[in-house]
């Protein structure tokens, strides 16, 4: 089988040896390929050191596997006062303290079983990465050192002290979420995971976009931006004028009737407001999902459109534009514009949308009468209740949307 050796000055050794050679007999061959003697040095491997008298196959070194040699001589080579540490945790001289780390066979075993980032980091080229693990974990001691303190204070604190038994509180309070957050960290570690929102390949009049699909969002939404980018501006409505509400509002500026859009290779007819919302492009809303019995299968993570006829992949992350994952630009974005609409449609006679008064509606007799009436025109209850609310209880506006759907 071929081994691997890198020696403490980073020089790469390909060995063809017997799974069953002892490690006294791979350090003879070391030793006339680096000219070090077989008694200077120590083979380290998985972090720890091996003995001469130990096999291979024994201590788990398997093809391709990879040991490190160290000098004892080099090691002993490096002053004590390249050793010191600076204030802040780092080396007053890294590289000797990288040298002499390495060359502690002991040391660096322990390093591997227990900060494997650090012994890492004492492996390899970057000086810099070094300090900056050493300054770090200077300052979790110095915060673990401060937390072991004020505990030792409450310990002894008077019992009868308002302000201590308050710190024991958040001290008790501190350590269930702690407890909490391990826990969670070993069942349901995808938690601390970004989420990454739901977004499918669609045409709109024949320009390819990337739709965001909402079903929290009560209506299909476009930026204006985007509209005139497809070229369907000029055929926005501003009678349908208003404000939209949701997470804060946003202007809407009218309403797009019909245009087509494309759902893998098959067209549909959608409908649209159109906002004033710099941080959302296209919206695929509850509306169109609903009148195309859109199916948001996570399982399979694609979204089914028509009962199933059509089946597009939601994308990956690396798939999604840049500027639709910036979370800190959102936000600004989103409390400069008003937020944005997860719910609201317009009312063109009063300028107001409303997301929240459904309920109030549904219990006026008025609106169930108009809901009667619809419904006897042949469309089902549901789209009548839909687009009575769309339209905030215009009975000849939602009739013409359902006769124009």
């Amino acid at each position: 089988m071929k081994i691997t050796v890198m020696t403490a000055d980073e020089q790469i050794i390909t060995l063809d040896v017997d799974s069953h050679e002892s490690v006294e007999n791979v350090k003879a061959l070391l030793e006339v390929e680096t000219s070090v003697p077989l008694q200077q040095q120590q083979l380290l491997f998985n972090g720890s050191e091996v003995r001469n008298s130990d096999k291979l196959s024994a201590i788990g070194v398997k093809d391709d596997d990879l040991l490190m040699m160290v000098s004892a001589a080099a090691a002993s080579s490096v002053s004590t006062d390249d050793l010191r540490v600076n204030a802040d945790g780092s080396a007053a001289n890294p590289g000797a303290f990288q040298q002499r780390i390495r060359h502690d066979s002991d040391l660096m075993g322990r390093l591997y079983q227990n900060d494997p980032e650090l012994a890492q980091a004492i492996l390899g080229n970057d000086l810099n990465r070094l300090q900056e693990i050493l300054r770090l974990r200077h300052r979790q001691r110095d915060q673990f050192q401060r937390q072991k303190e004020e505990e030792l204070a409450l310990l002894y604190a008077d019992p009868f002290d308002v302000e201590a038994q308050k710190k024991i509180e958040a001290a008790i309070r501190q350590k269930g979420i702690d407890e909490n957050w391990e826990a969670a960290l070993e069942h349901n570690p995808e938690a601390f995971a970004r989420v990454v929102m739901l977004y499918v390949d669609m045409e709109v009049n024949g320009v390819p976009l990337k739709a965001f699909v909402d079903s929290g969002a009560q209506s299909t939404i476009i930026s204006k931006s985007c509209a005139e980018r497809l070229g369907l501006l000029r055929l926005l409505d501003q009678r349908y004028k208003g404000i939209a509400h949701g997470v804060g509002q946003s202007e809407i500026l009218g309403r797009i009737h019909v245009a087509p859009i494309k759902i893998g290779n098959v067209f549909y007819p959608c409908s649209f407001l159109v906002l004033d919302s710099p941080n959302m492009e296209f919206l695929f809303g509850l509306d169109m999902l609903r009148k195309h019995q859109c199916i948001i299968d996570l399982k399979e993570n694609v979204l089914r459109v028509g009962g199933g006829e059509v089946s597009v992949p939601f994308l990956q992350e690396k798939d999604i534009p840049s500027r639709f994952l910036d979370e800190e630009k959102y936000a600004k974005e989103a409390s400069s514009s008003g937020g944005p609409v997860t719910s609201g449609t317009a009312n063109p006679s009063q300028g107001q949308a409303s997301g929240g008064a459904s309920g109030d509606r549904s219990k006026d007799a008025g609106f169930e009468a108009k809901v009667a009436k619809l419904v006897e025109l042949g469309f089902g209850r549901d789209a009548v209740v839909q687009a009575l609310q769309l339209f905030n209880g215009n009975e000849e506006q939602a009739a013409g949307f359902l006769f124009g759907g």
